[in-house]
């Protein structure tokens, strides 16, 4: 079997200062750690990386049996260094195998092939591509999804830049990104369904959604996001934007899986039909006639649920900036809960276009 191998080394001032972070953000992929005075391993299920530290030096050693999970285990290393790291201007060039390859193993261009409505405000497009396999690997939901706008009717789709990063050409052809779920996904048919949240305001995915037909193309990278961790029970909690994960948690986690999920839609219009195949239970929240993001039932019920003394639990948490924060605070502040045990993320925010999903 051949093993692909790659090696960046980048000079970081500051290291000693957030380093901690770069390898708290890379182990929360599901990644075995050892650490060593100056060095730390990584083990993934798709490979492995090692980071060796010397003063400002840090070198990254990454490998993988196949292109995917190369490319996969350089933009994990490569991204939480931009980011806790930059305002060092991290300068990372990769050199080893695939290092001149200039496509980014995570794009793909898709088509969309079928639009259908579940309900008033939820609209399911169901987009076709090549190669889709890496889209159902690394356990990640999520994609961005790359869009055309009024303003760039014809963006450029990305290069892979020397860090292990996608490159755009400039920022008047950069395609406008958000992020969505992958909402179902089947390899041997070449395609995945993403559900979109038709709603007022600026939002570049509602309103592509909006005019969404056969033929129109797109782009998507990914996946995105981290994974959620296995578990024997889990308390789960979604506005709109977060249903269509919940969903398809509630379709694919094991059948013996136990908990309570929390969705709060705006009626009884929204709800929909979901294939739960756990013993996860399911409450529907109705805001009748609030404004989303004004009703704080979601956060209070997720939090009022009582965690099992034994075996394994999670809790997933995705809405309104606001109750993220007060889900996020209370799990990790007062319930001593750490990142391998919950995931609260904001999809979106009161006032404010984009973020998650729109």
């Amino acid at each position: 079997m051949t093993v692909l191998n790659c090696e960046a080394r980048v000079r970081l001032p500051n290291l000693a200062n957030y380093l901690h972070q770069i390898i708290d953000r890379v182990q929360s992929f599901e990644a075995r750690i050892s650490q060593h005075k100056d060095r730390a391993d990584f083990r993934f299920a798709f490979g492995e990386a090692r980071f060796e530290m010397n003063a400002d030096l840090l070198v990254l050693r990454a490998s993988s049996d196949d292109r995917d999970g190369l490319a996969r285990i350089k933009d994990i290393l490569a991204t939480a260094i931009e980011i806790y790291a930059r305002l060092d201007e991290p300068e990372i060039i990769w050199t080893g195998d695939l290092a001149r390859d200039t496509r980014p193993a995570q794009f793909r261009e898709m088509t969309v092939i079928h639009v259908a409505d579940l309900t008033p405000h939820m609209r399911r497009i169901r987009l076709a591509g090549d190669d889709l396999g890496r889209f159902g690997k690394f356990q990640g939901m999520h994609v961005r999804i790359l869009f055309s706008t009024q303003a760039n009717p014809d963006p450029v789709w990305p290069s892979l830049g020397a860090n292990g990063l996608p490159v755009w050409p400039s920022d008047e052809k950069r395609p406008t990104a958000r992020v969505y779920t992958i909402r179902a996904l089947d390899l041997e048919a070449g395609h995945m369904d993403v559900d979109f949240l038709i709603h007022e305001g600026e939002s570049v995915g509602s309103a592509w959604a909006i005019q969404a037909r056969a033929g129109q193309k797109v782009g998507i990278m990914g996946p995105v996001g981290r994974p959620v961790r296995s578990a024997d029970w889990y308390v789960m909690g979604a506005d709109e934007t977060g249903l269509p994960a919940v969903g398809r948690l509630l379709e694919t986690l094991p059948p013996q899986t136990r908990g309570i999920a929390f969705v709060e839609i705006a009626d009884s219009a929204e709800r929909q039909r979901i294939n739960n195949a756990t013993q996860i239970e399911l409450r529907w929240l109705e805001r009748n006639g609030k404004a989303p993001g004004t009703d704080g039932r979601l956060a209070e019920q997720v939090l009022s649920a009582e965690w099992p003394k034994e075996g394994t639990a999670f809790g997933w948490f995705a809405a309104e900036a606001e109750a993220a924060k007060l889900v996020r605070e209370t799990w990790r502040g007062q319930m001593k809960l750490d990142r391998d045990q919950t995931i609260a993320a904001a999809y979106w925010r009161r006032g404010q276009a984009g973020l998650m999903a729109g």
